[in-house]
């Protein structure tokens, strides 16, 4: 249901994309929509793991890069990768003393997993192993990419209309031109409309990579045990992190401002906790 709750809110928030180049420019405005679509698609597609990655300032861990996190967390990877059927991706490290980690990369062959400083020092092995196999469920589903797509489309939604903003809807006197006031509305509740859609699109895809830690790992409760922590030493420790990239975190960065849950890119913890606990 998931997988399906996915797709239609995809194919809505293309066709809001669609909608709001036509109400802006007429015909020729869903033109540049479709191409402008494309564009950031392409750019999601393969340059937002780099983006990611640079913009927390993760380095590799390998045997000579960052030695002791890769003696931890290796052979732990390793070891859910052969049973998930995955290659194994590359591994980073933030510094950063909040406690969380993403995956990301446009497919299994090119995936990376990044963990904080603060995760490791916090999480126990068992812990650990259940916030891995919850990243590794994003890329067993190729969650990295829809999230990517929705996200960049969220995004040029915005973009359209801020231009719009500054250089006004075109006239309805010409056929083939926007209707003015439908151009108007489209600017205020377009970003709007397009926020939610991606934040319910982020939302589904945790649930399922919740339900994969749990069915790989053997058991619900590591991955319980960890998001208990992360929970309550996110706060504690807040994180800077931007808006644009809060859906690839397994746990929404914290930082010290309340919002609603539909406007939530993750589901409230309690949520996730009690369905992990039904699957025990």
């Amino acid at each position: 249901m998931n997988a399906v709750k996915t797709a239609v809110l995809l194919g809505l928030l293309s066709g809001l994309f669609l909608v709001v180049g036509e109400a802006i420019g007429g015909r020729q405005g869903l033109y540049y929509a479709l191409i402008f679509a494309g564009i950031m698609n392409f750019a999601g597609y393969f340059f937002s793991d780099k983006i990611a990655l640079s913009m927390y300032q993760a380095q590799p861990v390998s045997e000579t890069e960052n030695p002791e996190a890769y003696r931890r967390v290796e052979p732990i990877v390793r070891n859910l990768c052969h049973r998930m059927g995955l290659p194994m991706p590359k591994l980073y490290l933030i510094p950063e003393d909040s406690p969380n980690a993403f995956a990301t990369g446009r497919n299994p062959s090119h995936a990376s997993v990044a963990f904080t400083t603060g995760i490791l020092r916090l999480m126990n092995d068992n812990e650990i192993e259940g916030v891995v196999a919850h990243e590794l469920g994003h890329v067993l589903h190729r969650d990295i990419l829809i999230s990517s797509v929705a996200a960049m489309v969220a995004a040029a939604i915005t973009m359209l209309a801020r231009m719009a903003f500054w250089f006004g809807p075109r006239g309805d006197n010409d056929d083939d031109r926007g209707s003015m006031w439908g151009g108007l509305l489209m600017m205020i509740l377009a970003p709007i409309a397009a926020m939610l859609i991606q934040m319910a699109i982020s939302r589904s895809r945790e649930y399922d990579a919740d339900a994969a830690s749990a069915k790989y790992v053997g058991s619900p409760y590591p991955l319980v045990n960890a998001l208990q922590k992360l929970d309550t030493w996110s706060k504690r420790i807040p994180m800077d992190a931007s808006p644009a990239t809060a859906h690839m975190f397994i746990i929404k960065p914290f930082t010290g401002e309340s919002v609603m849950r539909m406007f939530s890119t993750h589901p409230s913890t309690e949520d996730r906790i009690e369905r992990l606990e039904h699957m025990r």
